[in-house]
């Protein structure tokens, strides 16, 4: 474990000057609230225990390969890149991290955001301000062992590289944005990966699980993150 969180505590809001609002989950850990979707970037129960869960503990540990190629679907404030930085260099395999986002966060937001103070690394504070220092559409060295290229691009018009080892599926919600949760776009996700590759979301929507079936995968229910009993995971050619 490289998570230092409190335990559970009551969900409560801070509004920024700029009207943004920082929410605080259930383990201490931030999250933001987006005005315009109703809808927060993470699980109001702990975005750290989530991203951990989900991301970290379900798919990029569950990797036999020694160099790894990561595809996200929704970059948001970087927690999810934070988390593989630092396993990557914890489990010393070598990643490289592609991301999506088509509307980045501001400056001002991410410094406020508290995730380096709860990961149990010296080089997280150090790792997230690299990780949004570095310039979009191009690869970024963030430590000897992960590097990353984020993406200014809308993921459903994007040309995808047909390497990849797993798939970070992190879209706000199916019901507000279907779009991102279409079977063409799952589809497309399923060639990218290699032999072998896994996709892994916090969604168990029966929708999303039907597309990944039909797309390929040999999907599976499994228990999901703190607050939400199950997630779903998905394998190409029916390999870890």
């Amino acid at each position: 474990m490289f998570c230092k969180l409190v335990t559970s505590i009551d969900t409560y809001y801070i509004t920024l000057k700029n009207k943004t609002e920082i929410v605080v989950t259930g383990d201490g850990s931030h999250t933001l609230f987006n005005a315009s979707l109703k809808e927060t970037y993470h699980s109001t129960h702990g975005a750290v225990n989530e991203s951990m869960h989900v991301f970290i503990d379900k798919g990029f540990k569950q990797l036999s390969s020694n160099e790894r190629r990561v595809l996200e679907v929704g970059f948001g404030t970087g927690l999810n890149a934070l988390l593989t930085c630092v396993a990557s260099g914890e489990m010393q395999k070598v990643t490289w991290y592609q991301s999506f986002e088509l509307n980045p966060l501001q400056a001002g937001t991410i410094e406020k955001l508290n995730y380096p103070s709860l990961i149990d690394s010296a080089r997280a504070k150090d790792y997230f301000q690299q990780i949004h220092d570095c310039p979009w559409n191009r690869w970024c060295k963030i430590s000897p062992f992960f590097y990353l290229l984020k993406i200014k691009e809308n993921i459903l018009h994007s040309n995808l590289e047909d390497n990849q080892n797993i798939v970070y599926y992190d879209a706000f919600a199916p019901s507000k944005q279907p779009e991102l949760w279409s079977f063409g776009l799952i589809r497309k996700l399923y060639d990218a990966l290699c032999p072998g590759g896994i996709i892994v979301t916090y969604t168990a929507k029966g929708e999303v699980r039907r597309n990944l079936i039909k797309a390929g995968f040999r999907v599976e229910k499994i228990p999901g993150p703190p607050g939400k009993r199950e997630m779903l995971r998905g394998f190409k050619d029916n390999k870890i």
